[in-house]
């Protein structure tokens, strides 16, 4: 089972002259020396360099204390996180699942060998606490591929103990640079070994098919069924369109790692990914062919089904468990947060495992592959030619009137069932208004802006009222199980009666809410 590690370090250059002496560091009692250990370290990657372009790297590595497979992700200018398998001939399946997104359908190959002798000293604090690990690796890199060749060269890397203050490492290197070690212009190993031991005119990562095509200036792409035009000029319309979707198909790609490893807000954020990438297909219909983005939107809406598989059901057991924990006691009959506890529990059973495998089937890969197709060779309409502040704006301004009508019809129905409808399909609406102005926010500025604002405010309330009313059919099947348990359902009817308020609440907000909507908007 693969095991996470976060690493905080600095890489520094150095003259082979060792380790300049640390003890004067603020903080620093002792500095240990540990020893030399040997490591050597084989890097996988596509033959085109997918991870690399990624700044992922994935080793098989023997000697030292932490042989076996590594796979590192950024997090942000000196951070990674690590997940470390143990020591195998072949690459662990839930390692090789975590690239996945990156490598496709290509094949991972043993890149670069990298053989460190590492002479290695701890830094510990008064009471003998690890504050950091500093060791003054002297690298043998080899390119096992293209020619192999070869470099050579020395560094100091410091890496700042579990749970220690990032601070910390400011302070070694105040110490460093005093004694003349300046940092590494390369961010890690691998990266100066790629660079040091490509052929000529092959300095940088290639860049892979797995989320990193571009759409050139100017580019056509296939016509559209109405033919005529196509990207036309740099700044055209499709140029902002595409630019969005090409963000929103990178999230897909970047996010996917995190889903798996089931870290916060992952499967949210991809599921907001896939619903801004399908809204954008809708509204910008004049700009690419929908005979051929409405299959891709098809697809979207089944992955964010299959995101939403547990997510759904956990939104609506964190609103009920709140509310009965907000209960007074008294009104608490029977054994309601046993029932309610099994409920949350039941729903999110397999969703996990139901997730991770449609993200390893084919079908996946499939939408990944037809998203990179698309915008690289991006169906154009005429209006993919057209003046871009026309062709959003109009884009813009049809999908606020959805939202229009909606709301309006919403406010004609009477409380119950259909305006209940209503109100989910404008919220619907409301979102999709609400990511076709984001994609033209860099346009249009301040309008869009001003809209994005607006729809937000008003999904939220409308996304209230919605859970409201899943709410209350989620309290009346509780009551029910319980009732045929032979125990009181008298608390689901207190609860239900509460979810009836906040409803009525949010109803009550609405017209209001929506003359304020109506009087800023320019659209």
């Amino acid at each position: 089972m693969a095991d996470t590690k976060r690493e905080i370090e600095r890489k520094y250059e150095s003259d082979e002259s060792g380790l300049p002496d640390l003890t004067g560091v603020a903080g620093v009692a002792s500095v240990i020396d540990k020893g030399v250990a040997e490591l050597d370290a084989v890097y996988y990657d596509t033959p085109d360099e997918r991870l690399a372009a990624a700044s992922i790297t994935l080793r098989r590595r023997t000697g030292g204390d932490d042989a076996g497979w590594h796979l590192k992700f950024p997090v942000s200018s000196g951070v990674r996180d690590e997940i470390r398998a143990p020591l195998s001939e072949t690459l662990p399946r839930d390692l090789a699942g975590l690239v996945r997104s990156r490598v496709r359908d290509a094949e991972l190959v043993p890149l670069v060998r990298l053989r460190s002798t590492r002479d290695v000293s701890d830094l510990l604090d008064a009471d003998g606490a690890l504050l950091a690990e500093v060791s003054v690796d002297a690298v043998h890199a080899e390119r096992l591929t293209d020619g192999g060749r070869t470099a050579q060269w020395s560094e100091i890397e410091v890496e700042l103990a579990d749970d220690g203050d990032p601070a910390f490492l400011d302070k070694v290197e105040k110490k460093l640079r005093k004694a003349g070690v300046r940092p590494s212009a390369s961010p890690s190993k691998l990266a100066r070994a790629l660079r040091e031991t490509a052929a000529t005119g092959k300095g940088k990562p290639g860049k892979g098919k797995a989320g990193t095509d571009k759409v050139r200036k100017g580019q056509q792409g296939k016509k559209g069924k109405k033919g005529g035009g196509g990207v036309g000029k740099p700044g055209g319309a499709a140029e902002h369109v595409l630019a969005y979707i090409r963000v929103q198909r990178d999230a897909i790609v970047e996010l996917d790692p995190a889903v798996r490893r089931d870290l916060f807000d992952s499967v949210h954020s991809m599921r907001v990914a896939t619903r801004r990438l399908r809204s954008t297909f809708k509204s910008y219909g004049k700009v690419l062919d929908r005979t051929v983005t409405d299959p891709i939107g098809d697809e979207l809406k089944w992955l964010a089904g299959e995101l939403g598989v547990g997510r759904d059901h956990e939104v609506l057991a964190e609103r009920v468990t709140a509310a009965l924990a907000e209960m007074p006691e008294s009104l608490v009959v029977g054994s309601v947060r046993t029932r309610v506890r099994t409920w949350v529990e039941a729903g999110s059973s397999g969703s996990r495992r139901a997730l991770i495998a449609a993200l390893d089937g084919e079908r996946y890969l499939a939408l990944l592959r037809t998203l990179d197709a698309v915008i690289a060779e991006p169906p154009l309409l005429k209006g993919a030619g057209g003046d871009p502040e026309k062709v959003i704006g109009k884009a813009v301004k049809r999908a606020f009137g959805k939202v229009s009508d909606l709301v309006e019809e919403a406010l004609a129905q009477p409380s119950g069932a259909e305006r209940d409808l209503a109100m989910h399909e404008a919220r619907k609406k409301a979102k999709r208004a609400r990511y076709a102005a984001e994609a033209a926010t860099p346009l249009l500025g301040g309008p869009a802006k001003q809209l994005v604002r607006d729809m937000k405010a008003l999904q939220s309330l409308l996304g209230d009222h919605q859970d409201s009313v899943m709410a209350r059919e989620a309290l009346r099947d509780l009551a029910f199980q319980a009732g045929q348990a032979g125990e009181s359902s008298f608390t689901y009817g207190v609860l239900y009666g509460r979810e009836e308020r906040r409803a009525e609440l949010a109803e009550a907000a609405l017209p209001e809410a929506w003359h304020t909507i109506t009087a800023d908007s320019a659209f």
